[in-house]
């Protein structure tokens, strides 16, 4: 079984601002090809308003409260009201990386090949986003055979469901799936809060341990451990698992099979930053969009 949520959905909306945050830090550090700024972001959403905090190497005058309005109106609309607070990185976290780029915090990893399920799941949602661009969740179970898929989309009319039916089997071999089963209605941010980090099983599959990946430079090893642990596990097709501390300047990662590998945290974090310079466009927003389990990035 897995859950897929679209970009639509609130917490999704949560962790694009953060990556939409922090992809603002690396252009006023320098840019992401070359920079190295730290900022940490949560934001939590609902109900007409959108609460920021962030935590960044970068001082006052470099990144101002009012820098995130456009962010903020373009992602939720012009009539929420922002609430943005932005504080100095902790002069101890600072001091950690002041010899060069070692782990920022501590954390166990766990990166795993995406299963067909979780596959087709993404390859659904983001179809059906692509033509419904608003707040939608996704349930898929395989079973004798075939897909069980439940479809909780907002903004889809009752005329359009025999249509979505039509297209899901023909494209997926999906049987009658189900689609609403409480009827139409709206989401967003109106009708449900979003918070940072809260779908972690759609943004990292089997993969889930302790840290979510959104809203934090690739000094952390909460994103750049997470995501080379998942390449290898792509590229092996094994499960690959790791374990790191505050400051190491090491990381070893263990395969499945007992292959163990070990690697700078500087080449960790050279090797995310190439992720997100690929799969994901040069932009944390949109790695924040679908997570590691994504539309034609999981081959």
């Amino acid at each position: 079984m897995f859950e897929k949520v679209n970009a639509g959905h609130p917490d999704k909306m949560a962790d694009r601002l953060a990556g939409a945050v922090v992809d603002l830090v690396y252009e006023r550090a320098g840019g992401l090809t070359k920079a190295n700024p730290r900022v940490a972001c949560e934001v939590m959403a609902g109900h007409g308003r959108v609460d920021v905090q962030i935590e960044t190497s970068l001082g006052r005058l470099d990144l101002r409260a009012d820098d995130l309005d456009p962010l903020i109106h373009r992602l939720f609309g012009e009539r929420v009201e922002g609430n943005v607070l932005i504080a100095p990185q902790d002069a101890h976290l600072s001091d950690n990386q002041t010899r060069g780029l070692r782990c920022g915090d501590n954390g166990i990893f766990r990166g795993c090949p995406p299963t067909e399920e979780q596959r087709v799941l993404t390859a659904i949602a983001a179809t059906i986003y692509g033509t419904i661009p608003y707040d939608g969740k996704y349930i898929i179970e395989q079973r004798d055979g075939q897909w069980d898929l439940t479809v909780c989309q907002s903004h889809l009319s009752r005329e359009q469901e025999p249509e979505l039916r039509q297209m899901l089997k023909e494209a997926y071999n999906v049987h009658l799936p189900i689609i609403n089963p409480l009827g139409p209605w709206t989401g967003g941010i109106d009708v449900d809060c979003g918070c940072t980090n809260r779908k972690l099983g759609s943004d990292m599959g089997d993969g889930v341990t302790g840290g979510g990946l959104m809203g934090k430079d690739l000094s952390k090893a909460d994103v750049s451990v997470n995501i080379v642990c998942f390449l290898k596990a792509v590229a092996s097709g094994q499960v690959v698992t790791a374990i790191c501390s505050i400051g190491d300047e090491d990381v070893t990662f263990t395969y499945a099979d007992g292959r163990r590998e070990t690697e700078r945290f500087a080449d960790i974090v050279e090797q995310a930053r190439l992720y997100i310079l690929t799969d994901c466009g040069g932009s944390f927003e949109r790695f924040a969009e679908w997570g590691l389990i994504r539309p034609l990035a999981t081959k």
